[in-house]
C-alpha cells in the first residue's frame, strides 16, 4: 500500500472509532438534540453576522444623508455666527468724541465756524422779524395818511419816530426831500433802500463765507491726515498688519471733512432763507412806499422841509406852507 493513502486513512479511521465510541455512550435521542443545536447556533450566527456588517458598513444612500446633514449643520452654525458678529457690529458705535478730538487741529477753525453759525443763526431770525422791520402799526397808520386829502408830511415822519424799524428809516429819507423833484426824492429812496439791505445782508454774507470755508477747511485737514497715514504705513516694520494701520489712519482724516460738511450744510441753507426772507420784507417796504408817493408829489416846488421841522412841527413857516398846499 501507497504511504500516502495509509496516512489519509488514519483520520478516517480515528473519526470512525470515535462516532462507535459516541454511539455507544450517547444515545441517539442526544445525538439528535445535539445536532440540532448547533444547527441552530449555526444559523444564529451565520444570519447576525450581515446584520452587523449592515450596521457597520453603511449604504451610499445614508452617507450622502449623513453628508448632507453635516453641511447643513455647518451651514447652520455659520448664519449663526454671522448673525452675532452683525449684531455685535450693530451695538457698536462710532466713538464721536474720540475722533473729534483725533481730527486735529483744522478741528478747531470749523468748531469756531460752527459757533459762529449758530449765533448769526439765532441773531437773523430774531432780526429778520417783520415787527422789526415792518411793524404793523407803522403800515396802518401810514395807509390811513395815504388815502387821506389832506397828507401832512411832519404826523407821517413823528410816526416813523414813533417805530424805529428799517421801513421808517427809509420813509423818513423820503419825507426828507417832500417839495423836491420826484427824480430826487426816487434817488433818496433808493439810496436808503440800499442801505438798509446791505444792513440787513451784513450777517448773511457771514453765513455764506462759513458755507464756502468750512469744507475746503474740512478737505485740508483730510489731505494732511491722509498724507500722514500713508506716511505711517510706508515706514512700519516688516509683519506689520498695514492694511489695518492704513484703513484707521483713513477713516480718522475723513473726520474733518464729515466736520466740515456738518457746518456748511446748514449755514448755506439758513443763508438761503435769510436771503429770500430780506427779499420779501425790501418787497413790501416798496409797496408801501409807492402808496406814499403820490402823495408827496402834491408838495413838489410848493414845500421845504428839514429834519428838525418834521421832527417837532413848530415852524410857521412850514405850517403856513403846507396851508397853501393844501388850498392850492
Amino acid at each position: 500500500m501507497n504511504p500516502t493513502s495509509t496516512i489519509a486513512c488514519q483520520p478516517r479511521r480515528a473519526a470512525a472509532a470515535i462516532f462507535t465510541t459516541t454511539n455507544k455512550r450517547f444515545p441517539a435521542t442526544w445525538r439528535t438534540r445535539t445536532l440540532i443545536g448547533c444547527a441552530t447556533c449555526l444559523f444564529l450566527v451565520g444570519s447576525s453576522s450581515p446584520i452587523y456588517a449592515q450596521q457597520e458598513q453603511p449604504s451610499p444612500g445614508d452617507a450622502h444623508a449623513e453628508e448632507a446633514l453635516s453641511e447643513q449643520t455647518s451651514a447652520e452654525k455659520l448664519s449663526a455666527t454671522a448673525s452675532q458678529s452683525n449684531d455685535e457690529g450693530s451695538s457698536s458705535s462710532v466713538p464721536f468724541l474720540g475722533l473729534i478730538i483725533k481730527g486735529g487741529w483744522l478741528m478747531l477753525p470749523i468748531g469756531v465756524m460752527s459757533v459762529i453759525v449758530v449765533m448769526i443763526g439765532i441773531e437773523r431770525m430774531l432780526g429778520l422779524r417783520t415787527a422789526r422791520i415792518l411793524p404793523q402799526a407803522l403800515v396802518d397808520g401810514l395807509g390811513e395818511m395815504a388815502n387821506r386829502d389832506n397828507f401832512d408830511p411832519r404826523l407821517a415822519y413823528r410816526l416813523c419816530q414813533k417805530y424805529p424799524s428799517a421801513a421808517a428809516t427809509v420813509i423818513r429819507a423820503m419825507l426828507l426831500k417832500v417839495g423836491r423833484p420826484l427824480n430826487e426824492v426816487e434817488h433818496s429812496v433808493a439810496e436808503a433802500c440800499q442801505v438798509e439791505a446791505d444792513r440787513l445782508y451784513t450777517n448773511v454774507r457771514t453765513l455764506n463765507l462759513a458755507a464756502a470755508i468750512s469744507p475746503l477747511l474740512g478737505l485740508l485737514g483730510t489731505v494732511w491726515g491722509m498724507i500722514q497715514s500713508f506716511f505711517v504705513t510706508a515706514n512700519l516694520p516688516l509683519g506689520s498688519n498695514k492694511g489695518q494701520a492704513l484703513a484707521e489712519g483713513i477713516y480718522v482724516a475723513l473726520v474733518t471733512t464729515f466736520a466740515g460738511l456738518a457746518v456748511a450744510i446748514p449755514a448755506a441753507v439758513l443763508a438761503h432763507l435769510f436771503e429770500g426772507r430780506i427779499l420779501y420784507l425790501i418787497r413790501e417796504v416798496e409797496q408801501l412806499l409807492g402808496s406814499l408817493l403820490p402823495q408827496i408829489e402834491k408838495y413838489e416846488g410848493k414845500l421845504r422841509v428839514d429834519q428838525q421841522s418834521l421832527a417837532h412841527g413848530n415852524d410857521p413857516n412850514l405850517s403856513h406852507q403846507h396851508a397853501e398846499s393844501k388850498a392850492s
